[in-house]
Parts: C-alpha cells; sequence; structure tokens
C-alpha cells in the first residue's frame, strides 16, 4: 500500500466556514431561480416532516399511515347514493383523497387549511384515498 502524506489530507478538508458562504449563495441562486409552486412544496415537506407525519409518496396501500399538509379542494361527492365529503391533501410530494362517507359538511374542512390526518391508506383508480381518517386540524396554510 502507498501512504499518503499527511499534509495532503489536510489540503482536502473543508471547514465550516467555507461551507456556508457557498451554501448561502446557493441558497439564495435556487430561491431565485425556483418558481413559487416549487417554494410552497418543499416548504410543505419541511413542515409535514417536522409533524411526524409520512411522506405521501411513501404510504403503501394496505397500510396504516399518518399524513400532513394542506387541502387543495373540498368537494360533497355521493358514493352508492350516500353523501361522501372528499378532500385532496396535498403535502409537497404527492396528493391523498380523504374521504368522510355519511357526511355532507364538517367544520373546518375548507381549502387551504392545514391538517394532520391518520387511517389506512388503500387505492382506488390509481390514486390513494383514506376512508373516514382520524384527522386535527392545525391552522390555515
Amino acid at each position: 500500500m502507498d501512504e499518503v502524506p499527511a499534509d495532503t489530507r489536510a489540503e482536502t478538508r473543508k471547514t465550516p466556514e467555507s461551507d456556508r458562504g457557498r451554501g448561502g449563495l446557493r441558497r439564495f441562486l435556487r430561491r431565485m431561480t425556483s418558481s413559487r409552486a416549487e417554494m410552497e412544496a418543499e416548504e410543505l415537506q419541511k413542515t409535514s416532516g417536522a409533524e411526524g407525519a409520512t411522506p405521501i409518496t411513501a404510504c403503501a396501500a394496505r397500510k396504516r399511515a399518518c399524513v400532513a399538509g394542506t387541502l387543495r379542494t373540498v368537494t360533497l361527492r355521493p358514493r352508492g347514493g350516500a353523501p361522501a365529503l372528499e378532500a385532496e391533501l396535498y403535502d409537497g410530494t404527492d396528493v391523498i383523497n380523504l374521504v368522510w362517507l355519511g357526511r355532507r359538511k364538517i367544520a373546518g374542512i375548507d381549502p387551504g387549511r392545514r391538517l394532520r390526518a391518520e387511517g389506512l391508506v388503500s387505492v382506488q383508480d390509481g390514486r390513494k384515498v383514506m376512508f373516514n381518517p382520524r384527522y386535527e386540524l392545525r391552522g390555515s396554510a
């Protein structure tokens, strides 16, 4: 084996001070070139992760999951002749439909509202769905 002199290793090391300057510039340039939607998605991912939620993209069919995000749409759609309230939850990675069967309206479930939901994930017509999830209202977006 060849030995490497100690002084060449020291030259390749990065110091935290040198990383700060480049990282700050890199973040600034990224903010300037990113679209508003990308920045909002990144912020949603951070807040959802801070709440201990699973990213929606990581949710598997027939598994329990806890997800958090912002409600995009809330609609009333009958299923099998009974009313059903449907809401689309977006966390910056993907969307999941939350469906409350037998409900026409739920106080606080409005578009733009932050929400944390827990339940069994299923897949219908290629879309992730959670029926009658337990939920917590988190505030507006």
